[in-house]
């Protein structure tokens, strides 16, 4: 490649990474439309701390939710508390937590998120069944449900499932898609369906 073919290569690209970065910066920034969100859940209930940008996202219940500071949400996040009206919050989100776009908190009895944990797109946080007899359908039947805690930085990748009563270990690791069913243990790595146990950080890779 010619120098001046180089330079123009090069010229193109400092640009491109600046117009790539003043987006990025505009889409961390509080905009009216997120201050009036925001300002909006805070009068009807919910919690929303300091630097957290709220995008568009469906809250079923505001006073259920309560969400620290410097957070990162992306659009379509849903939380849903699936029940009647009853005091909260009952989906306490830490500090500086990622949740990525379209995850869903679907709960009836308690979440807890802790501080520095990032959940990827498309995670569902489900805390409660149904009963599955047979002496009648299963929509008529009643629900069973125990609370999930994610521990202090824990990953959760893309489009896992969390059920009921799980409890996340700090420093633990959910794998892409997995289905966890049972309680993970700190710095683990977990995947699979039904997921276990495939490494621990410090010694994968």
């Amino acid at each position: 490649m010619k120098e001046s073919e180089w330079l123009v290569t090069t010229k193109s690209s400092i640009v491109a990474q600046f117009k790539q970065r003043i987006v990025r910066r505009f889409q961390l920034t509080v905009t009216p439309i997120c201050f009036f969100r925001r300002a909006l859940l805070r009068v009807m209930g919910a919690k929303i701390g300091r630097r957290t940008n709220v995008p568009r996202m469906k809250v079923t219940w505001p006073h259920q939710i309560s969400i620290g500071d410097a957070c990162v949400l992306q659009q379509d996040i849903f939380f849903n508390f699936d029940h009647y009206w009853v005091p909260g919050p009952s989906i306490l989100i830490g500090h500086r937590i990622f949740i990525g776009r379209g995850v869903e908190f679907n709960i009836r009895e308690r979440v807890e998120v802790g501080d520095d944990t990032m959940i990827a797109s498309g995670v569902k946080i489900i805390d409660h069944d149904h009963g599955i007899g047979i002496e009648k359908p299963m929509r008529m039947q009643g629900m069973t449900s125990a609370p999930i805690v994610i521990g202090q930085d824990v990953w959760v990748g893309a489009n896992a499932i969390i059920l009921k009563g799980v409890h996340l270990g700090r420093g633990s690791i959910v794998a892409a898609g997995a289905v966890v069913t049972k309680s993970v243990p700190e710095m683990e790595i977990w995947g699979g369906v039904p997921s276990k146990k495939i490494g621990e950080r410090g010694s994968a890779g």
